[in-house]
């Protein structure tokens, strides 16, 4: 008889561009060290990226606009990404490019707007009556159908909770049976029900249930400390963005006409700058009582040229807000045309006036010793296993073309190494790779001398 183990895949995840960025990789006192937190090289561009972040953590940078430039390949994605990682989960970074804000349906003022305030958070600190603690028993009570039939309804549920100091049985609302069967809660798991809302949350399983193997995928949590009846204060964030939506779209009854008018709203309803202003005042009261922080986060805007001069006035605007996130920008291009105009030239193809409010973070081109070691991580972080010759030829790949093209190489150079029976990617490998897959200017090359063949 076969008996084969199922393995589990939820927690695998896709190794993306920058998944092996941790951090900008600084020493205490704010220098970068060569190598650290998954970082090669670009010491002044990370040393000044962590200024920033000090700054933002500080909340005095506000409204102010970093602009991150530098040859394609440089690292510039990677240091915005790395900010973000520095800040933590609980600021916002939204991350976009400058083609995004060209849609049909929305204008591209109203899709920049919309990307501001999905970057500036809104923290709520609550004070909630909770009860809290070890189910020991879900007994449903049932009573006759009031519309008649052969069917029970349940009238209310019996709910008891443990703590460390005592127990509590409580009578609940049927609706607060349906969250329970949602959330999947048995006896002996650990739960807290909001006596306001009545809703339920299932924190784990209690401690004293350890021993059994059958749920060793289950986490396990202590028994809850003090009554079961207490009151816990609750953060939530939320997003203007957040705000902003639910109250264009306010939520109708249950009843047809409702529903059906719900369905035939448009998907993209645009949120007019009366509402924004009158949120922004709620939102001011609420700082002032002192019940909610505003957190300003950072949007990052990629490609940035691809921004018309529309965009960039509309920019100057909301940068000069009372309410702006910080913002970061990245561009690879030199001296351009700005797009929206048929003329006009700047660096970076954004306005003189926009580019006098920004701190610039210049990004170096690569070293052959550090594309080594990048390529190396990078094939960490992937799984593969390269040989130093297969490493170093990789290297010359890198700065004789591109960094991205030598690290797209890695993966079909393993397929090459798998079919000629080896778990180790060697120089040979590389080298039939490059032979079947072009760099940007080969590919270039070979179009030039063969132009008359193509249409």
């Amino acid at each position: 008889m076969q008996i084969e183990e199922v393995k589990s895949t939820g927690k695998e995840q896709r190794v993306a561009t920058h998944s092996h960025i941790r951090g900008l990789g600084l020493k205490p006192e704010g220098t970068a060290e060569a190598v650290a937190a998954g970082f090669v090289g670009q010491e002044t561009a990370r040393e000044a990226a962590g200024i920033v972040v000090d700054l933002i953590k500080a909340k005095r940078f506000a409204g102010r606009a970093v602009l991150i430039a530098g040859a394609p390949g440089s690292g510039k994605s990677a240091i915005a990404y790395a900010i973000s990682q520095e800040l933590g989960p609980r600021v916002p970074f939204c991350p976009m490019t400058g083609s995004e804000v060209y849609s049909s349906e929305v204008k591209k003022t109203e899709v920049l707007m919309e990307n501001f305030r999905r970057a500036i958070s809104l923290r709520v600190k609550e004070t909630k009556e909770v009860y809290e603690g070890e189910v020991t028993e879900i007994t449903p009570e049932e009573t006759e159908n009031p519309l008649g039939g052969y069917g029970k309804t349940i009238s209310h549920v019996v709910v008891g909770l443990k703590t460390a100091k005592g127990t509590k049985q409580l009578r609940l609302d049927p609706s607060i049976y349906e969250s329970l069967l949602k959330e999947k809660v048995s006896v002996g798991d650990v739960i807290y029900i909001e006596a306001n809302t009545g809703s339920v949350k299932r924190v784990g399983r209690s401690d004293a249930f350890a021993t059994e193997y059958d749920l060793e995928a289950d986490e396990y949590v202590p028994l809850p400390k003090g009554d079961v009846h207490k009151k816990r204060e609750v953060i939530q964030d939320v997003t203007l963005h957040d705000l902003d939506v639910a109250n264009a779209k306010p939520q109708g009854g249950q009843d047809i006409v409702s529903m059906m008018s719900q369905l035939m709203k448009p998907r993209k309803t645009e949120i007019t700058d009366k509402m924004r202003q009158e949120i922004n005042k709620a939102v001011n009261k609420y700082i002032e009582q002192g019940t909610a922080e505003l957190v300003p986060g950072v949007l990052f805007i990629d490609e940035v040229h691809m921004l018309d001069i529309e965009c960039f006035t509309y920019l100057n605007r909301a940068l000069e807000s009372n309410i702006s996130p910080i913002v970061v920008l990245a561009s690879n291009r030199g001296i351009c045309t700005i797009r929206g105009t048929e003329d006009l030239r700047a660096p970076h193809g954004i306005p003189r006036d926009l580019l006098d409010r920004m701190l610039i973070v210049r990004t170096a081109p690569y070293t052959q010793s550090e594309t080594q070691i990048i390529l190396d991580i990078r094939a960490k972080t992937e799984g593969l296993k390269v040989a130093q010759d297969a490493l170093e030829y990789a290297a010359e790949v890198g700065v004789k073309s591109s960094l991205r093209y030598a690290i797209q190489l890695l993966t079909p150079a393993n397929v090459m190494a798998q079919i000629h029976g080896r778990d180790e990617i060697h120089k040979e490998d590389m080298l039939e790779t490059g032979d079947l897959f072009f760099d940007a200017k080969k590919s270039v090359a070979i179009v030039q001398a063969t132009e008359s063949l193509f249409l």
